[in-house]
């Protein structure tokens, strides 16, 4: 079922054809945005990638490099979105995709994570790979919520500073 009873339409009283792609215009796809993303995701893959050469880890031994790879995107993601949302929100519209989706995007590495997580049980290290898959998640998440908390009171602090000395 296609059209207004579906909740599929192009526009007032137009049906949508679900099989044909929408417009550009429509699909909100914009250059200067995808450009962005994917020169930020090359960087931080190339990021992620250098700290993997500087730090290897052997086949059977814990993947302390991603772990803290992961901990840290997660922090600096934090204080970014702090940054960009709540310090600076009329920061350039290009901020948020180049470093957020892109950078960080690239450099974090949730897939290398699942790939560590076989890897340890696929060398009978099902322990440590519970234990990895369990202490990324929460490292990862207490990782971001603390770095925007910190970056959240220290602006806010500097703001109540920067008024209380007019």
């Amino acid at each position: 079922m296609t059209g207004p009873e579906s909740g599929l339409t192009t526009g007032p009283g137009h049906p949508a054809d679900p099989f044909r792609p929408a417009p550009p215009a429509q699909r909100g796809i914009r250059l200067p945005v995808l450009a962005a993303v994917s020169l930020g995701g090359a960087l931080g893959a190339a990021a992620r990638y250098g700290a993997g050469l500087l730090w290897p880890d052997g086949p059977d031994a814990f993947p302390w490099t991603t772990f803290g790879i992961n901990v840290l995107g997660c922090a600096v993601i934090g204080v970014l979105m702090v940054l960009i949302t709540e310090v600076r929100p009329s920061a350039h519209h290009l901020v948020r995709p180049f470093f957020g989706t892109g950078v960080l995007g690239g450099f974090t590495t949730f897939s290398t994570y699942a790939v560590d997580v076989q890897r340890l049980v696929d060398h009978g290290r099902p322990g440590p790979a519970l234990a990895y898959l369990a202490a990324t998640l929460l490292a990862a998440l207490v990782s971001v919520w603390a770095a925007a908390a910190a970056t959240r009171s220290l602006f806010n602090r500097s703001t109540r500073s920067s008024r209380s000395t007019r």
